[in-house]
């Protein structure tokens, strides 16, 4: 793992691009689907990839240019490349690296897209996928095949905050020589560096923490320079790049997310621990509450809990329909990671895809609700949301 020169916040605010002639404070954006040839030798030499320089967007920007390296100091990768969403990144990754007839193995606990990807669309290409349950990591070295190649997992999970043991993980992945590829948006890189513990590729979507405020979809793959040039050279012909002004909003996003995300993570516990002791809830899952089934795990490898915390109401559907009508000041959506507090219905939205058994078997029920705490002050957060328990 590659070890920053400076502190995290520090890399965060200080890695930018060259300055221009105009010495600019702030990067500008690079708003350009081309770059001019200072002549013949300099066009044939550039697309023969003898000098390393922008030609076109497609392929990279300033803009993404400098996103990418600020993610990969912050996650200690060596490369990355930035995509126009968080599943265009996880498409992309398993695209560019895998073959016909290859072998997943994956979390059962993951983004309801990608589970669809990963049982109705990369069979389409002879790829299959199976699952192990995150209670029973052991499970995992009885489903490896010849044909494996990948294990896959998030840790938190969505929208489950589950904690995975990333060590573990990556001892079985070593072992096996096998790909470990952790999507590591729930954390974001100021909470956990997923190569730390074994990963080869990190995975994130930079429309949610990364952002922010809600304004752009974003993704990006992050690891080794062998494995970022395999799936470079498929992302620059397939086209799923993210766009400068996208990478230009991120870059200064990245600047406060150290702040912002301790803020989250501190209001994030506190309404954790009132939603334990309320009468209307069975059960609350938050990675750095001491009830948290993976507690030990999550202090061992993570800096703080998240923004998100996952809880059950009594009374099932219609006491969560109640309870979302009756949301005055958070909002009612799907995104995560914003600065505005966020309430979620699982069952009905994010993971609407899956059949009944499959959310069951993750924990998704019908009274499952997922809060993105924001950063509004605590005190109204909680307001709204008792408020809205005693409307059930």
């Amino acid at each position: 793992m590659k070890q920053p020169k400076n502190k995290f916040e520090t890399e965060a605010i200080r890695t930018q691009m060259e300055r221009t002639k105009f010495l600019e404070h702030s990067s500008p954006m690079y708003l350009t689907s081309s770059f001019v040839f200072e002549d013949a030798e300099d066009m044939r030499a550039s697309f023969a990839e003898e000098k390393d320089r922008n030609i076109y967007s497609r392929y990279s920007n300033p803009n993404s240019s400098e996103f990418i390296e600020k993610v990969c100091k912050m996650e200690g990768a060596e490369a990355g490349f930035a995509f126009a969403s968080g599943m265009a990144a996880v498409f992309s990754t398993f695209a560019a690296l895998l073959d016909s007839g290859d072998h997943i193995i994956s979390a059962r606990n993951i983004f309801g897209s990608t589970h669809t990807l990963f049982t109705q669309f990369l069979p389409k290409w002879g790829i299959n996928t199976s699952y192990f349950e995150i209670k029973n990591l052991e499970s995992i070295e009885a489903m490896i095949t010849p044909k494996t190649k990948v294990i896959y997992a998030e840790s938190p999970t969505n929208p489950g905050v589950d904690i995975l043991d990333l060590q573990v993980l990556g001892n079985i992945a070593k072992k096996h020589q096998l790909l470990l590829v952790i999507d590591n948006c729930f954390a974001s890189p100021y909470l956990q560096q997923p190569i730390k513990y074994g990963a080869d590729l990190v995975i994130h979507s930079g429309t949610k923490l990364m952002d922010g405020q809600g304004r752009v979809l974003a993704g990006i793959t992050v690891g080794s320079e062998e494995l970022i040039d395999k799936i470079y050279r498929f992302s620059r012909i397939t086209g799923p790049a993210l766009s400068p002004f996208n990478a230009w909003v991120l870059s200064k996003s990245l600047e406060t997310l150290a702040l912002r995300v301790d803020r989250h993570c501190e209001n994030a516990l506190k309404l954790a621990e009132f939603l334990e002791a309320h009468s209307s809830v069975n059960w609350v899952k938050y990675p750095f509450l001491k009830s948290h089934p993976q507690y030990k795990i999550a202090k061992k490898q993570m800096k703080a809990g998240g923004c998100v915390v996952a809880f059950e109401i009594q009374g099932g559907l219609k006491a969560g329909q109640k309870f979302f009508n009756s949301i005055q000041l958070l909002s009612l959506s799907a995104n995560l990671g914003d600065a505005k507090s966020i309430v979620t219905h699982p069952a009905s939205t994010t993971h609407s895809k899956l059949s009944v058994e499959d959310r069951i078997a993750v924990g998704i029920t019908d009274g499952t609700v997922r809060v993105s705490v924001g950063l509004e002050h605590i005190d109204d957060i909680i307001k709204d949301i008792s408020q809205a328990l005693a409307a059930i």
